[in-house]
């Protein structure tokens, strides 16, 4: 599709909108236990801003890398969830999520906290993305989603269900949807050039997502760069340093790709399969004659892959040029300069980080003149287990990073020359616990599935505990299903291991960071076996005697919340309470209620919602939920509209016609992600109380 395909009217343009000024400096000392992520530096290197919950909520902050004074830039209560400061230093942009809900905005601001106004996603019945600057700085992309009924795809719509969130009030259908199956692939889909995979246009509902240049000042109109329908999903990667040619990351989860577009007719001149997981895929070379991405195309892992472009941006070659046999490459960040990159593997849930120059191809006429490659890699040593995120300075060997480990709270630190320095406003790693909570350091633990397949998992024993006792035990799933268990710092485990529950927290089938073969062997009726999984691996903690088969418990969130149900009426007789987390209970009505771009992307893991109807059914829960034994708690937020609260509604009210005990928890003001610090502590302690309760004695 072309921007020619759509009209460039004010509906799809977004509006630029002042707000009012919420900044303030910050001198009251922040509480000793805060996390600070997604760093973005100002052009010298020397500041940063940053999402800190210092003050209770995720909002934006800044500071020096070596200093502790900061200063709050956003003081609504709104999540801010990504951060990116400009080129020129004139102007920080962020995506706020009001509500906590998935209809997000892009917002920016002066680095003095001036200037704050809307970019994108105020418009009626929108929400919108960040995407890269251009290089000068002089505009930012991003991308504006809008869905409507078929024959409404261009018109306002009004609200017709109860209010939304406080910040929704200018897109209405914030939550909720009519309960229609989505229609996924019809007949007649277009396909890209150079790739196998065709547009799927949404029979029910029309989701176009657009891709604009915006000027920050607000002086330009809107650029349309690139437009799709039937989207899954749409953000731009990088601009061309002369501005001809931009990256678009796209496609549905398991079926991501790299779209290059020319930025003068929207027209794609080649794309590329690329991993999933961190969306910012790659970047162009300094002349835009090699593309760098990762990518998993072919491959079991991940790998830093150079295309190399003719003039016209089209695909000459490809070439591998980092590569591990046994783990996948999990984020790489291009230097600002084009010439330099930071790559972080992901080797058993554990991230190691390299600083690789980069050796583009050069241009020498028709030939295929020399072929990119990048030089040796230098190690960096890190104090903690997992990069979260990496961010380059204008000093190649001194980038940015965010970290999280299994003694600390997400914090970012400053690599000046691969030496690790923890900048001032991130929590201390000696303040990470609260009083009266010791650090646990987990242990690696490798289950075997029934039909062989290696899983994997880390296991947190409670402090003071002698080795050989079989302890009360919680099983803990991710969510995703292509999550993976790292060893970092979970509050909710804290809280547990503070009131003697051990938790063992595996990566069943479908979990990412164990290779494209493992990622997809959840697929269809593999399902089952994830199912199956997740009682193996509460049967190998127990043989090996460290769970006691009499008090196992079974947890998870979202997909995890999904096989905690799934567990419990699968395998009754195995846990003796579970707590169920904005988990699915039927597929179907779960497909009836999501967004429909999510629905999309689900169809790939689950099955379709009308080819597979029988399917689904028979992988939901609610199907066998005659068999459930156990007590149940559901916890579920009141605006998510990933998995609508009424997935875990129907689920606790057909426990409690069957005689059981259960509960539902609503969190006020939380979509599908618990992002308030008193939201927080009041589901820990909910689920605290719950476990303890049913698994004491």
């Amino acid at each position: 599709m072309t921007a020619t395909d759509l009209p460039r009217g004010p509906l799809y343009a977004p509006e630029p909108a002042a707000l009012a000024d919420t900044s303030a400096p910050y001198d009251v000392p922040p509480p000793a236990v805060h996390g600070c992520w997604y760093p973005s530096p100002d052009p010298s290197g020397r500041n940063v801003a940053f999402v800190c919950d210092r003050a209770g909520v995720p909002q934006l902050w800044t500071g020096p890398v070596d200093g502790a004074q900061v200063r709050l830039l956003d003081g609504d209560p709104h999540p801010v969830t990504e951060v990116s400061w400009s080129p020129d230093g004139r102007w920080i942009a962020y995506t706020s999520a009001p509500g906590g809900g998935e209809l997000t905005r892009v917002l920016c601001v002066r680095p003095d906290g001036s200037g704050r106004h809307l970019l994108a996603g105020g418009e009626s019945g929108t929400s919108a993305r960040l995407g890269c600057w251009q290089h000068d700085g002089s505009a930012i992309a991003v991308t504006v989603t809008e869905s409507a009924p078929p024959g409404q795809a261009h018109a306002d719509r009004h609200h017709a269900d109860a209010p939304g969130p406080p910040g929704t009030e200018h897109a209405p259908h914030w939550a909720g949807r009519d309960g229609r199956a989505v229609l996924l692939n019809p007949a007649g889909g277009r396909r890209w050039p150079g790739t196998g995979n065709a547009r799927q246009d949404s029979g029910t509902e029309q989701r176009t997502l657009s891709a604009y240049l915006v000027d920050p000042e607000g002086t330009a109109a809107p650029v349309l760069l690139f437009s799709e329908r039937g989207a899954a999903n749409q953000r731009v990667c990088d601009l061309s340093h002369d501005g001809r040619l931009a990256l678009v990351y796209r496609g549905p989860r398991g079926r991501r790709e790299a779209l290059v577009v020319r930025t003068t007719d929207s027209s794609v001149t080649c794309a590329f399969p690329v991993a999933d997981g961190d969306p910012w895929v790659g970047g162009f070379s300094p002349d835009a004659g090699t593309l760098w991405l990762r990518s998993d195309a072919g491959r079991e892992y991940a790998a830093l892959l150079a295309a190399r472009l003719d003039a016209r941006g089209q695909l000459r070659t490809t070439t591998v040029v980092a590569e591990r046999p046994d783990c996948g490459l999990e984020l790489l960040a291009l230097g600002r300069d084009g010439r330099r990159a930071v790559l972080a593997w992901n080797r058993h849930g554990v991230s190691e980080l390299e600083l690789v120059r980069l050796n583009a191809a050069r241009r020498t006429g028709p030939g295929d003149g020399t072929p990119p490659t990048a030089g040796a890699a230098r190690r960096v040593d890190l104090p903690h287990e997992v990069v979260t995120r990496i961010a380059p300075t204008a000093d190649a060997d001194a980038p940015v990073v965010a970290l999280s480990g299994s003694r600390r709270h997400a914090g970012v630190w400053w690599l000046p020359h691969g030496a690790p320095l923890r900048t001032p406003w991130s929590s201390r790693d000696e303040d990470a616990f609260p009083p009266g909570l010791t650090p646990v350091r987990p242990t690696p633990v490798r289950p075997v599935a029934r039909d062989g397949l290696a899983l994997g998992g880390w296991y947190y024993r409670a402090p003071g505990r002698s080795p050989g006792e079989a302890a009360p035990c919680v099983l803990h799933l991710h969510g995703g299903p292509e999550e993976q268990e790292r060893p970092v710092l979970d509050p909710l485990y804290l809280e547990l291991l503070g009131r003697g529950l051990d938790v063992f927290a595996p990566d069943v089938r479908g979990s990412s960071g164990h290779g494209r073969g493992f990622v997809d062997a959840d697929l269809g009726t593999g399902r089952f076996d994830a199912i199956n999984d997740v009682a193996d691996c509460a049967a190998h903690v127990m043989v090996r005697g460290l769970a006691d088969p009499r008090r196992m418990a079974v947890m998870g969130r979202s997909y995890g919340g999904y096989l905690t149900m799934a567990a419990l009426v699968w395998h009754p007789g195995l846990f003796r309470t579970g707590v169920a987390v904005c988990g699915m209970s039927d597929l179907n009505t779960f497909f009836e209620g999501t967004e429909p771009w999510i629905a999309q992307s689900a169809a790939h893991k689950y099955g379709h919602p009308e080819h597979d109807r029988e399917l689904l059914r028979s992988l939901s829960p609610m199907s066998r939920v005659d068999a459930l034994r156990a007590p149940v708690l559901a916890v579920h937020g009141e605006y998510d509209t990933n998995v609508p609260p009424g997935e875990s509604e129907q689920f606790v009210r057909a426990a409690r016609e069957r005689g059981l005990e259960a509960e539902l928890l609503l969190l006020r003001d939380e979509g599908h992600d618990f992002r308030r610090a008193d939201n927080r502590r009041l589901f820990r302690r909910t689920a605290g109380d719950w476990l303890e309760r049913h698994l004491a004695g």
